[in-house]
C-alpha cells in the first residue's frame, strides 16, 4: 500500500518548540517522515516532542543527550576556540579560556533538559565529530573530542556511544526520543561550504568574549 507522505505531513502539526528555540529551523523530512530541526555552529536545540535534530559537523563535536527514562533530549554543536598548549590538560585544573567555553556548551544544553523535565540519574550521552579536516590547522578536533569526554567523566554522565575522529565530515541525526543516532560521513565534499563555515565560526570565536558562569541544576 502507497502512503500518502504529503497527507501524513499534513496530519501532523508542527508543536511549538521550547522556551528559547523559536529561531531554530525546523521542516519536514521526508525521509523519516518526522520534523527535523536544523542547528548549525555555537547552537543547541532541546525538545520533548517526537522530532529529530540533524547538524554537520567537521572538527566540532556534538553532544546528543537525554533522559533515558521521559525521552526528553537534545543536542549541541561546539568547537573549542584556540588556547596555549599549556591549556590543553586544564580541565581538572584552572580551566582555561577554551575549556569555559566548553564548559558553558555542555552545561547550558543539560540545564534545559533538566529544567524541562529530565533528570539527572537518568541522563546517557553519545557523542559525534571532532574529524581534522581543515588542512594547517592544529587538530582542534581531537581537543574538542578530549574535552567533551573529560567533561562527561567529570560529571559522572553515562556515555553510551561514539563516533569521533577521522578525517571526513559527519552529517548526525539524533532522535531525542528514541536515542538513536544516524551518522552518514560525507566522503565526497562537492564544495567547501562544512570548512568554510567551521572557519568563520573559529574566528566568531576568537573575538567573542567567554560566556558567563552556567551553574548545573
Amino acid at each position: 500500500m502507497t502512503v500518502n507522505t504529503s497527507r501524513l505531513h499534513d496530519s501532523i502539526p508542527l508543536q511549538k518548540p521550547l522556551r528559547g528555540f523559536s529561531h531554530i529551523n525546523r521542516y519536514w523530512d521526508k525521509t523519516r517522515q518526522v520534523y527535523a530541526a536544523k542547528i548549525l555552529p555555537g547552537e543547541f536545540y532541546v525538545t520533548i516532542h517526537d522530532e529529530v535534530i540533524v547538524t554537520v559537523l567537521g572538527s566540532c563535536v556534538s553532544a546528543c543527550v537525554r533522559d533515558r527514562v521521559f525521552g526528553i533530549g537534545g543536542m549541541n554543536h561546539f568547537m573549542l576556540p584556540h588556547s596555549s598548549p599549556e591549556d590543553a590538560n586544564s580541565f581538572n585544573g584552572v580551566l582555561s579560556e577554551a575549556t569555559r567555553y566548553g564548559n558553558y556548551a555542555m552545561e547550558h544544553l543539560i540545564n534545559v533538559i533538566l529544567a524541562n523535565g529530565g533528570r539527572r540519574e537518568n541522563l546517557e550521552v553519545k557523542i559525534v565529530g571532532g574529524g581534522r579536516i581543515i588542512t594547517g590547522m592544529s587538530n582542534i578536533g581531537l581537543r574538542n573530542v578530549e574535552f567533551v569526554k573529560a567533561y562527561i567523566a567529570s560529571e559522572g554522565l553515562t556515555l553510551l556511544g561514539e563516533d569521533v575522529g577521522g578525517t571526513y565530515p559527519r552529517k548526525v541525526v539524533y532522535s531525542p526520543r528514541t536515542g538513536k543516532v544516524q551518522v552518514k560521513k560525507l566522503r565526497n565534499m562537492h564544495n567547501t561550504t562544512i570548512i568554510d563555515r567551521e572557519e568563520r565560526y573559529m574566528h566568531e570565536l576568537e573575538h567573542k568574549p567567554v560566556a558567563g558562569e552556567v551553574e548545573l541544576f
